[in-house]
């Protein structure tokens, strides 16, 4: 084998490497998405924070109840409370699957303070007494680490619930306990 073929070699295993740690993303054509009225782009881009949300709605345990479930939380944000599209960048079903918000590298409505420097992760469901499944979680870690292996958030990211970037409840007790477990969960943010 030449150099230069073991230079291709090394770049498609780094390339698959890199995706291999990706799960899949439903888009927001594929789960029924309104446009956005405004979009903007993440003023520190990689972010250092990743915000952690609940939804504190029942739980979807389908494609389609998610899908629905999304739509009203969408709904909501967009008409109930005059943002410009839903608040979070990604969301996280019962149903296996992780749901495109805003996506990577736009400026989210879920955390004032961080919406500028943040990736912002809804689980949904209602986490205050109960924590979420296991699958729903590791869903979280894998997201993460595909933004962190893909340059979406910067390696040494600050983790956090939402409670601790504005006085609320968010995202439940139970979450919020397993959120501290967490690596890169940081007490003290700025």
């Amino acid at each position: 084998m030449n150099s230069f073929s073991i230079i291709y070699c090394s770049l498609l295993m780094l390339l698959y490497d890199v995706g291999a740690s990706c799960p899949n993303i439903i888009s927001r054509q594929n789960w029924g998405a309104t446009p956005p009225k405004s979009q903007k782009n993440l003023r520190t881009n990689p972010p250092p924070f990743v915000v952690i949300h609940h939804s504190e709605t029942p739980a979807c345990q389908s494609l389609q109840a998610c899908k629905q479930r999304i739509r009203n939380i969408q709904y909501d944000h967009m008409t109930n409370r005059g943002w410009a599209d839903i608040g979070y960048n990604f969301l996280i079903g019962g149903d296996g699957n992780i749901y495109e918000g805003r996506g990577w590298g736009i400026h989210g409505s879920h955390v004032p303070k961080y919406n500028s420097k943040s990736i912002g992760i809804c689980l949904i469901g209602d986490f205050q007494r109960i924590s979420p499944p296991n699958s729903q979680l590791n869903l979280l870690k894998q997201l993460i680490e595909c933004g962190k292996d893909n340059g979406k958030i910067v390696s040494g990211y600050h983790l956090i619930g939402h409670r601790q970037g504005k006085p609320t409840n968010c995202p439940g007790d139970a979450l919020y306990e397993e959120v501290k477990k967490m690596t890169n969960w940081d007490p003290n943010p700025n």
